[in-house]
């Protein structure tokens, strides 16, 4: 090979490298773009999942229901699920007593709104033309409800003195003062309960009970009926604190936690802080506890000790219980369905298929604890119901979830409630343990539903000393509620 063919094998080589390089560049950059496309396409997807939820939230249809899921839908296992599991199942769907909106639509019965009301005044009237010739064969009776507006009076306690005729001493008797709610005060018992009554129950600020007032003659100022809420709320305390105590006492406590503004006078700003609610289930007694608006575990891990609780504690996903609880074996938490649903439930827009699906097997443990709620089972035949028809419904969603679950995208809606519905599925089954569990936490969540309304009203606490005492009073408000006792004549008593 002569010099000239030598140069020419060395211009191809080097032509076949170049060419080469420029291959693996254009290939690592077609790679770059698929990457940055795919993430670009999953962003797209999640924005979309939010904007179609937005949308929702601002011109659909508010209610989590789902309508009752067709029995004879098919799976959709790719994978296979161990057979046992899919036909115990199975078996338990088809025990499922199913009740159509028609069949609940009569069982409802119209509220009977006058019971709590009594008679004050009869009247009779006669049809016109009749005389002694005419004999009375019954009568028509119409009701309807009059209002009487509040009244304001004055008390005297007048005192009488008494003295020895003069010579025979000095000696005077006066009869002793009563005792009042607060010393030297000018409001009765009464007027204390219906001004606590109107602002923690009816969320009625206190300036517009001061104009309330003053339509009905009393001419006083807010800052002397804010100056009644501690005392009052002092006088309550020992109350409270037994309250707290019998609730410990329960085997099967829910909690949950909402937040409160409060005044941060130093920095001239509304802090949020957080409010704890406690209920006790079977006993129907319900507690708000308030640590300088802490949110952390340690608030009701402390509450525990402080009162050696052991028993069930049911909860939402907040993770400040499993920090709280992880190594003490006195308290098992139980965790809330209704959260779990929720998450699914916002997935139905991007994935509706798959969130369907778990919707659908939550609705069928749903309808179990119906049928067992309407044929009033005792709570041991309501966990031997639960083990028989619930406990394979659970054991098949585990399943679906580990096998289906791990495709979807941690990044995605039906992703992240596979792993909010995954990662406490242990918590959730202890529900089958103990027939007087519920599924839910909902009634906490309801419990703490006064507390969101009174904070759109009356705005914001002073500090956190009012925020205290707002704890004392809902309590014994929200517990009067529970047991169907009428809180004004509670607290006037």
């Amino acid at each position: 090979m002569d010099a000239q063919e030598q140069k020419m094998l060395e211009m191809m080589q080097e032509m076949l490298a170049s060419q080469a390089e420029s291959l693996r560049l254009l290939t690592e950059q077609i790679a770059e773009k698929d990457r940055i496309n795919k993430a670009l396409e999953q962003r797209v997807a999640e924005l979309s999942a939010q904007v179609a939820w937005l949308q929702r939230q601002m011109f659909g249809r508010k209610s989590e229901k789902m309508p009752l899921m067709d029995p004879n839908q098919m799976s959709l296992f790719d994978e296979p699920i161990a057979p046992e599991v899919v036909q115990a199942q199975e078996v338990a769907t088809e025990q499922i007593e199913k009740e159509t909106p028609e069949e609940r639509k009569q069982k409802r019965q119209n509220r009977k709104m006058m019971e709590g009301l009594s008679v004050i005044e009869r009247i009779v009237l006669k049809p016109e033309g009749v005389d002694e010739t005419y004999k009375k064969i019954g009568e028509e009776v119409t009701r309807v409800v009059k209002y009487i507006p509040a009244q304001l009076g004055i008390i005297e306690y007048v005192r009488e003195k008494y003295a020895k005729p003069k010579g025979t001493g000095t000696d005077i008797r006066i009869a002793p003062m009563p005792l009042f709610p607060i010393n030297k005060g000018i409001a009765d018992a009464t007027l204390l309960a219906e001004t606590i009554l109107n602002k923690y129950e009816y969320h009625l600020p206190l300036y517009r009970q001061v104009q309330q007032y003053h339509h009905l003659g009393f001419k006083v100022n807010e800052s002397t009926i804010a100056s009644w809420i501690k005392p009052t709320a002092e006088l309550l305390r020992p109350l409270y604190d037994e309250l707290v105590a019998e609730i410990f006492k329960s085997h099967y406590i829910q909690c949950d936690e909402t937040t409160t503004p409060v005044v941060d006078k130093e920095k001239h700003k509304t802090n949020k802080e957080y409010l704890w609610m406690i209920r006790a289930v079977k006993e129907r007694l319900r507690c708000f506890h308030y640590d300088d608006g802490s949110r952390a575990g340690a608030v009701i891990e402390t509450l525990a000790k402080q009162h050696h609780y052991m028993g069930y504690l049911q909860c939402d996903g907040f993770a400040g219980y499993e920090t709280a609880f992880r190594n003490n074996n006195n308290v098992q938490l139980v965790n809330c369905m209704a959260h779990i649903r929720r998450h699914f439930e916002q997935a139905l827009d991007e994935n509706r298929q798959s969130a369907e699906f778990a919707l659908g097997e939550i609705q069928k443990l749903y309808q179990i604890e119906c049928n067992c709620t309407e044929s009033n089972m005792s709570d041991a035949e309501r966990k031997q119901k639960r083990d028989e028809l619930a406990r394979p419904i659970m054991e098949h969603l585990k399943a679906w979830m580990e096998t289906e679950g791990v495709k979807f995208s941690e990044r995605s809606l039906i992703g992240k409630a596979v792993t909010y519905a995954y990662t406490r599925w242990d918590n959730m089954m202890r529900y089958l343990e103990d027939g007087s569990l519920m599924i839910d936490n909902n009634l906490a969540e309801n419990a703490i539903r006064p507390i969101t309304l009174g904070r759109k009203n009356y705005l914001f606490c002073g500090n956190h000393e009012a925020a205290g005492w707002m704890s004392v009073i809902c309590s014994l408000i929200g517990t009067c509620k529970e047991h169907n006792v009428n809180p004004r004549m509670y607290l006037n008593d």
